[in-house]
Parts: C-alpha cells; sequence; structure tokens
C-alpha cells in the first residue's frame, strides 16, 4: 500500500466539516465558492473538498468581512495576500541560490561603491579609501 502524503494543501475536509472548522454555515461556503472567494477541489463525483489552507482562508474571509470589508475588498487583499507570498518565495528561492553561488568561489568577490556611484570590484583583502563626497544618484 503507497503512502499518501498530506499537507495543507491536501482536499480532506467536506463541506459540512469544513463550514464547523470555519464557523461558517455550509451555504456560506457555497456562495463563496460561486463568486471564487475560497475554491475548493472536486472529486471525481463533483463534491467539494476543503483543504486547511481553504479553512484557513475562509476564517480570513471571516475575518475581513467583521472588519467592514466588501466581497470584492476581501478578493482584493486575498489577492494580494497571495502576490505577496509568492514573491517571499521567489526573493528566498534566489538568495538561497545566490548563497549557494558565492560558497562555490572560493575566490569570491568584494563590491563597494566608487566615487561617483559606479559598482567597484575590489580583491580580496582590499579596502576603499573613505571619502567624504556626497553623491546624489538619479535615475
Amino acid at each position: 500500500m503507497a503512502k499518501v502524503q498530506m499537507d495543507r494543501f491536501t482536499p480532506v475536509f467536506a463541506i459540512a466539516a469544513a463550514s464547523e472548522l470555519a464557523e461558517m454555515h455550509p451555504q456560506t461556503l457555497r456562495q463563496y465558492d460561486r463568486i471564487g472567494l475560497v475554491v475548493p477541489q472536486r472529486t471525481s463525483g463533483n463534491t467539494r473538498r476543503y483543504s486547511l489552507y481553504d479553512v484557513h482562508r475562509l476564517r480570513e474571509v471571516a475575518r475581513l468581512s467583521a472588519e467592514g470589508l466588501s466581497l470584492e475588498g476581501i478578493r482584493r487583499v486575498l489577492t494580494l495576500e497571495d502576490r505577496v507570498r509568492e514573491l517571499e518565495e521567489q526573493v528566498h528561492d534566489l538568495e538561497r541560490a545566490l548563497s549557494e553561488e558565492m560558497l562555490k568561489r572560493p575566490e569570491r568577490r568584494v563590491f563597494a561603491a566608487g566615487a561617483g556611484g559606479e559598482v567597484v570590484t575590489l580583491r580580496r583583502g582590499t579596502r576603499m579609501r573613505r571619502n567624504a563626497e556626497v553623491v546624489v544618484w538619479k535615475p
């Protein structure tokens, strides 16, 4: 028998269980599904299956609604939060890749700002002369 991997995105809850966990009426969950606010996965028989992530989003919808946001406002907030999360993951991946690349290179380079604001490569163990000039950067 194969092991099934479960995470917070695994659809395991029927609508009754999800509505109880989210402390909402099942009809509210159906409405949110219809308008695309929280869309659960479907089984082959077309029944809704909610994940822990979906339940978390339902609770977030309830919290935002209690704060006075409209459903369209809530949709926008959730979309922006999703985008921020995606970008944070991308930044994390890029930082990890950069870290790994820097560790692979024993001659790791050091960079500094030159007198005109340009990037200057320094040899390992050297320093830039201090300069008290102020450089204004204009894009």
